[in-house]
């Protein structure tokens, strides 16, 4: 599985340079919502945000591709023997979306990401004593593959808005036992942002 991501990013690396005659590059800063959760689990999802920049190069007029860097709260919750819990995992995100513009202003976008776990935490909420937290970094894989599917609209000032959902492609957990499913991140975003 690296390997094919490797390839991807060295496709894009390569899509850069190749174009690199004298592209049009806009820079910005996005965030906005996450509702993430787990697969193969019966967990509920989680209310999270996720913030960063991006830097758009264009291709042409109707393509470009859209290296971004994001921190990005994800997770999810689960009522475990009468206790309200949660999974609060925290990713620095970088996607690479290659995005077509099927019609002014509106497109569609696609891409690999990789993440890199800063936070790995356990919550419970203990009645009223308040909240108990424990790391768990050591048992959660420290980096994320994914792919990102999505749409977005930018209006002529800059102001866009966009929808992804990102569907992970490696396992959370670093050891699964023999009847456990393997439980990967899901995540659907929705946010805006501005380009300069």
């Amino acid at each position: 599985m690296k390997k094919i991501f490797s390839i991807l990013i060295l496709f894009s690396i390569c899509g850069f340079v190749v174009n690199a005659q004298t592209p049009e590059i806009k820079i910005g800063a996005k965030g906005g919502v996450n509702i993430s959760n787990f697969t193969n689990t019966d967990a509920d999802s989680k209310v999270g945000f996720y913030i960063g920049g991006l830097a758009e190069i264009f291709l042409s007029e109707q393509m470009s591709i859209q290296p971004e860097i994001l921190y990005s709260a994800q997770g999810a919750k689960q009522n475990m023997e009468g206790l309200n819990g949660k999974m609060n995992l925290d990713y620095l995100q970088i996607p690479i979306m290659v995005k077509y513009y099927v019609a002014n202003g509106f497109n569609v976008h696609a891409g690999p990401q990789i993440g890199f776990v800063t936070k790995a935490e356990i919550e419970f909420e203990i009645g009223e004593s308040g909240k108990f937290r424990e790391d768990v970094k050591d048992v959660v894989n420290s980096t994320d593959f994914g792919l990102g599917f999505g749409a977005g609209y930018e209006l002529p000032s800059g102001l866009f808005f966009d929808a992804r959902y990102n569907l992970g492609l490696n396992k959370v957990n670093k050891k699964s036992y023999p009847d456990e499913k393997d439980v990967k991140n899901s995540v659907f975003q929705i946010g805006l942002g501005y380009k300069f």
